[in-house]
């Protein structure tokens, strides 16, 4: 396996040499400022006009709802078109919905109901974007450097995350939401700009690209048997759906309980975009002294003492200290899990893969989102802050067993190990089934370390493809074993030889150290259909 922390590895701040990486990092986090600006905007108009929890908690339940929705389409669309034109589409709607935003807002047209409406049309954009905007990090950077940008990445969306709403506080409070709103177009302009200028060149593949359905299908099949990526949704899971009591209820707080104004509340939010900026700063550190399950957990535990402090505090001074804890846990556990979700997958399912993370911290902050405000307006926000936190402590403690450190070091480039099917008669890409079968001869004293390793390659061949696989052994010739799977078409399997990456080779070559016969496992292909071949092609070859 790789190991990205060798002493080898290129410098944090190396991919920002390479300039079209710089120009599009640069291009999303503007963006993403811009849509931080637009919901804080959203947030306090509806706070001014109704003065209700439940509506201010709707306007981010408005915006993250879509994500919820969408992202798994986004990202199965992501991995199988041309992402470039794809998130040209997609800059181009969010800048038709916010500036017809600025528009009404001007003309003081912009009512409760659709102001709700256009922020869940411009929630559809984002959640559009959202997979293939972190999937092209692989595409700008050579493999070498891509836990570094991985990293980057990370950091600026959250750095946009965190400066976003301290900016639109101040623009609201000094320019009003107008110019919030139109702040949020420029942005999108700006990456429309940069988008036209890179000339993605896409890795070709010999294959044709896969269907919708079959795509959707086969990022839920990966996802369903990588067991790092699950560990990174089930962190997730525990740790959004509080750590939304925050961004749900600040408006209230500031508004409500503490007489405060815009000012305030950006000087807030201001407030905890210094603490994700300075946790950006020494998150590099803290990963090399800190376990990143260990650093999850403590950051966890900082995000609801500020939790606790956002409850009861209500002074000035005071409280501008627990959202400095606020934005530095929340940077350290999102930065955690986003670079574990890129490292934890292949390129070929990376969208698909990320749009399930995305889904799974959308759908925590929208169901957080409107429950924390129910529950705030049916008691107090002071009761609603401080549940939360006690959940936030409860889960971080319950998935701490749920490990994600060392994706980083999985070596998940494509093996290519594999040699093409010798044929005898051409067989079409829609034949099928095809069964694949591999025979091999192990001693006896070898069985329990042979079932081992094809416990683990069973999971391998599932994950890329097989709808069925199974081991059988021969009663008549003990350690005659006969490893079997099956693919829904000739494609299908095909696709399971570019999928094979260096990680599952290592299995592979395991098995052929275990091998005892006098030459290579046997491997054949049976490919069934209307026009099924008189008999198996025999291979000799090892790798598969």
């Amino acid at each position: 396996m790789v190991n990205t922390a060798s002493p080898a590895a290129p410098g944090a701040w190396a991919p920002l040499q390479i300039s079209m990486f710089r120009a599009l990092w640069l291009a999303i986090m503007g963006s993403n400022i811009g849509t931080w600006v637009n919901d804080v905007a959203a947030a306090w108009v509806m706070a001014e006009r109704t003065g209700s929890p439940l509506m201010v908690a709707l306007v981010q339940s408005a915006t993250t709802v879509p994500i919820v929705l969408l992202a798994l389409v986004a990202g199965t669309l992501a991995d199988i078109v041309d992402r470039r034109r794809y998130l040209l589409a997609t800059q181009g709607w969010m800048l038709a919905v916010a500036g017809t935003m600025a528009v009404l807002t001007h003309l003081d047209l912009l009512s409760p109901t659709l102001l709700v409406v256009l922020t869940f049309c411009m929630g559809c954009g984002a959640a559009m974007a959202m997979p293939a905007q972190a999937a092209i990090v692989s595409e700008l950077v050579p493999p070498p450097m891509l836990a570094s940008a991985v990293a980057l990445n990370s950091i600026g969306i959250n750095i946009a995350r965190s400066l976003g709403p301290a900016i639109g506080g101040v623009i609201v409070a000094q320019l009003g939401a107008t110019w919030a709103f139109g702040f949020n177009a420029i942005s999108f302009a700006a990456m429309l700009v940069v988008l036209l200028r890179w000339q993605r060149d896409p890795k070709a593949s010999s294959l044709p690209p896969e269907g919708f359905g079959a795509g959707l299908k086969s990022g839920l099949r990966y996802a369903s048997r990588a067991g790092h990526l699950q560990a990174v949704l089930i962190k997730s899971a525990g740790f959004f759906f509080f750590a939304s009591a925050m961004t749900a209820l600040l408006p209230v707080v500031v508004r409500g309980q503490m007489q405060g104004g815009a000012g305030q509340y950006g000087m807030l939010l201001g407030c905890v975009g210094i603490g994700a900026v300075s946790g950006a700063l020494l998150l590099p550190k803290l990963r090399a002294r800190l376990d990143r399950d260990l650093l999850v957990l403590l950051a966890t535990l900082a995000l609801a003492l500020s939790l606790v402090g956002l409850a009861v505090l209500r002074s000035w001074v005071l409280l501008p200290l627990a959202m400095l804890v606020n934005g530095f846990a929340w940077i350290t556990v999102l930065s955690s899990l986003q670079i574990a979700a890129q490292t934890a997958v292949p390129a070929w399912v990376r969208a698909r893969a990320l749009a399930l993370y995305i889904m799974v911290f959308s759908l925590g902050m929208a169901a957080g989102g409107l429950c924390w405000g129910a529950l705030a307006q049916r008691s107090t926000p002071t009761l609603a802050l401080l549940v939360a936190a006690v959940g936030a402590v409860v889960a971080g403690l319950l998935v701490w067993r749920v490990r994600i450190s060392g994706t980083e070091e999985l070596d998940l480039r494509p093996a290519g190990h594999w040699p093409a099917p010798e044929l005898s008669v051409a067989v079409g890409h829609d034949r099928g089934p095809v069964l694949v079968t591999v025979e091999y001869r192990i001693d006896a004293a070898d069985r329990v370390a042979f079932h081992a390793c094809m416990r683990l390659l069973g999971r391998v061949r599932r994950r890329d493809g097989a709808v069925l696989w199974g081991v059988a052994e021969d009663v008549a010739s003990p350690g005659v074993h006969l490893e079997y799977f099956v693919t829904a078409s000739w494609l299908e399997h095909l696709r399971q030889h570019e999928r094979i990456t260096a990680d599952d080779k290592a299995v592979q070559e395991q098995l052929r150290t275990l091998h005892r016969g006098e030459r290579h496992p046997v491997v054949r292909h049976f490919v069934g259909g209307s026009d099924a071949l008189d008999g198996a092609v025999p291979h000799t070859h090892s790798d598969i």
